[in-house]
């Protein structure tokens, strides 16, 4: 898996919406990947959902949430829509198969799927938080939020110091 502080790769893949989103293109903010195995299944819509359900506080802590799973952009249309999913991005890393997964070397080649985790890419490009869970466990986000408020939090001080 990357490492903190490593430059995040740079990728682009449709969202479920067939709009090809680029990751250096939210240079200035901070972006959550939110890898999942695969749609349509009970753990995944969890994680989706929670990522729409927090929304807000991303957008309060200048952060984007983005879901990634190996599905079709049909596959991941229709899997929205049947969450109620309208603000979050769900990005189909289909094809090449896998491609973003296995530069985040999160992907399962016996399994054919990313495994299930977290990365936080801070507004400059560099991971600042990275953690896979299990695959029967949905996140539930806060340790996201308490890195992005954690961050936001050093930022500040950063900013108070003078230089002398």
């Amino acid at each position: 898996m990357v490492e903190l502080g490593e430059r995040a790769p740079d990728f682009s893949l449709p969202d479920q919406d067939g709009n090809e989103i680029r990751s250096s293109g939210f240079m200035g903010k901070r972006i959550i990947l939110s890898f999942h195995p695969l749609a349509w299944t009970s753990v995944c819509a969890r994680q989706m959902k929670t990522l729409e359900a927090n929304r807000e506080a991303f957008d309060a802590l200048d952060a984007v949430a983005l879901g990634i799973s190996v599905d079709s952009v049909p596959c991941k249309r229709a899997w929205a829509e049947s969450l109620g999913i309208k603000n979050t991005r769900i990005l189909a890393d289909f094809w090449p198969h896998g491609e973003v997964a296995q530069m985040y070397d999160l992907f399962d080649g016996t399994k054919g799927y990313a495994r299930r985790a977290n990365i936080v890419v801070d507004e400059f490009g560099h991971v600042i938080f990275a953690r896979v869970y299990r695959p029967t466990m949905a996140p539930d986000m806060q340790d996201v939020l308490d890195a992005l408020r954690e961050q936001e939090k050093n930022k500040r001080v950063e900013e108070e110091v003078p230089v002398i």
